[in-house]
């Protein structure tokens, strides 16, 4: 048996144990050759004669998976599949499974760490102490403030514990959000538009598909408020960068925390980069030491369940 894995972490020496466990059951382990999430057009000839394949950040297409016969298991590791077809999935007979909820906390602490560096513009103040100077800048305090968060999965309701231990007030948006757990959790359940419109912060916390993307868009800037700090560590399409770079231009975003992009990595040249009141990381939301050994354990044992028994054998697939 051949088994790909791609997720470059998987590959440092903590990680050994698990390695291991797959050395177990197959003949053959392919690595990804590059520190990036694979195109479309490189999974083909790495996947060739594979029945497993524990996925980053790849783009799996339907054209992979009909390039793939031999594949059964698509082990994603992390919670996001929008980078998966699952219908071409589906009809391939493949199975593909994630790992919701290892991830949650790191997740939700750099949302929150994206947000008070925003409120208190933390790296621009860095970068110019560093060159010598020596500015007086005013940040604003996130205390007393409304945090809006835009689904309440794991990890919105991880940021929501966070946010009160601030001090703030929290509205949230999910069309499938559990009132009960809202009303003993000190949130507000409200429409989009009202989260929009009250929120100070906004934070996403949403999977990437056909309703959701552009979520964010020219109507939605228009709706907050002009010194609203917006955050996103979850899919980069869910933000229309146009519409968000105009709104910066025009000085009616306060500023705007990405660590998610339209395009993955973003150019050099990306035209937010010119802004102060923009903080930027590399889809690194779900990487700290905690989190990427959780994800590591559930996406192998995903992995060796699925081809050993058809199906995980104590996590969902999807």
């Amino acid at each position: 048996m051949k088994i790909l894995v791609t997720p470059t972490s998987m590959r440092e020496a903590s990680n050994s144990d698990l390695i291991a466990q797959l050395e177990g059951i197959c003949d053959e382990i392919v690595y990804n050759p590059h520190t990036r999430p694979l195109r479309a057009d490189e999974l083909p000839d790495l996947l060739t004669g594979c029945e497993g394949y524990v996925a980053g950040l790849d783009f799996v297409t339907a054209e992979v998976i009909r390039a793939c016969p031999e594949l059964k298991v698509i082990s994603r590791y992390g919670t996001g599949v929008d980078r998966v077809d699952l219908a071409a999935a589906k009809e391939a007979g493949i199975l593909v499974t994630n790992t919701p909820g290892a991830n949650s906390t790191a997740v939700a602490e750099l949302a929150m760490g994206l947000i008070l560096s925003l409120a208190r513009r933390i790296p621009s103040l860095d970068r110019s102490t560093r060159s010598g100077d020596w500015v007086h800048s005013n940040g604003v305090e996130i205390s007393g403030g409304t945090l809006g968060i835009v689904g309440l999965g794991a990890i919105g309701k991880k940021l929501s514990t966070m946010a009160h231990g601030f001090g703030m007030t929290v509205l949230a948006y999910d069309p499938y959000g559990d009132p009960e757990y809202a009303t003993l959790h000190d949130l507000a359940l409200v429409e989009f538009e009202k989260l929009l419109v009250e929120s100070d912060v906004i934070s996403l916390h949403l999977p990437l598909t056909q309703s959701t993307r552009h979520v964010i868009g020219p109507e939605q800037f228009h709706l907050m408020k002009d010194s609203v700090l917006l955050v996103n560590t979850s899919r980069g399409g869910l933000i229309d960068e146009t519409a968000a770079l105009a709104a910066i231009r025009a000085g009616t975003l306060g500023g705007i925390g990405l660590d998610a992009f339209e395009e993955e990595p973003p150019r050099a040249d990306h035209a937010l980069f010119a802004f102060d009141n923009v903080v930027v990381t590399p889809h690194t939301g779900a990487h700290t030491t905690t989190a990427t050994r959780r994800m590591a354990e559930m996406a192998i044992d995903n992995l060796i369940s699925g081809l050993t028994s058809g199906s995980p054998s104590s996590l969902r697939s999807v």
